[in-house]
């Protein structure tokens, strides 16, 4: 059964007269324990995509579903339950608060899911740990390198065991050596955890790191394989 599917998926933006088709009839399905990537240049509707199957945004037409849960007819307030509870997000510019140190900016999204502060701290050390920042949780962001502060939203994202994580040009402000590491973190949770993980990237070098590659061109999915060089090692 396919954890995330999608049936017909259009978004059409309206910029003054101008009607912008962003995707156009998206069909696609990734099951549970997936490595892909959505790769395509830039306007070719991959972060439009992302910030569908992430809830942050409903289509115009089309259906969309997690587990087999249509989330397109979810409201406001389902879609923040459904965000927290199934989905973490990596993104680009880490959005880390400048005000909490490493382990408390990885307990907040427990906390905000009315955990008790003491779990939530627990929590948060140990994937801290998980990504070899144990002697930092005590650091401010501005403390941190750029890998240290991905390592920290890596390790944020997973505080509620999402069945998804959504990594959103994840190595985009790192460099080369620093963004395989962040990869390697992706590969190794996925093969450990069985962990659904879906990275969005202009960067063919990044895409050809997972085991599946979805291209779009245009609003479309122009391709859609195994890679056949993935190497999970």
């Amino acid at each position: 059964m396919a954890l995330l599917k999608t049936e017909n998926l259009i978004k059409i933006y309206q910029m003054g007269d101008v009607e912008v088709h962003a995707l156009k009839e998206i069909n696609l399905e990734i099951n549970e324990g997936e490595f892909a990537s959505i790769t395509g240049t830039s306007g070719s509707g991959k972060s439009t995509l992302m910030h569908l199957l992430g809830c942050l945004d409903k289509p115009t037409t089309g259906k969309y579903f997690i587990a087999n849960i249509d989330v397109t007819t979810a409201n406001r307030d389902e879609l923040a339950k459904i965000r927290n509870q199934k989905i973490g997000f990596v993104f680009q510019k880490f959005h880390l608060l400048p005000d909490l140190t490493a382990l408390n900016n990885v307990a907040l999204p427990m906390i905000y899911a009315k955990k008790s502060e003491r779990q939530a701290k627990e929590q948060a050390a140990k994937f801290l740990d998980m990504v070899e920042l144990a002697d930092r949780k005590n650091h401010y962001p501005y403390q941190l390198s750029g890998g240290q502060q991905q390592r920290v939203a890596i390790a944020r994202s997973l505080i509620n065991n999402p069945a998804i994580i959504l990594a959103d040009e994840p190595t985009g402000n790192l460099d080369t050596q620093t963004g395989d590491s962040i990869i390697n973190i992706f590969k190794t949770l996925n093969k450990k955890n069985n962990t659904t993980v879906i990275v969005v990237t202009h960067e063919p070098e990044i895409a050809m790191k997972t085991k599946r590659i979805i291209e779009l061109v245009d609003g479309k999915i122009v391709s859609d394989q195994i890679n056949r060089d993935y190497n999970d090692v």
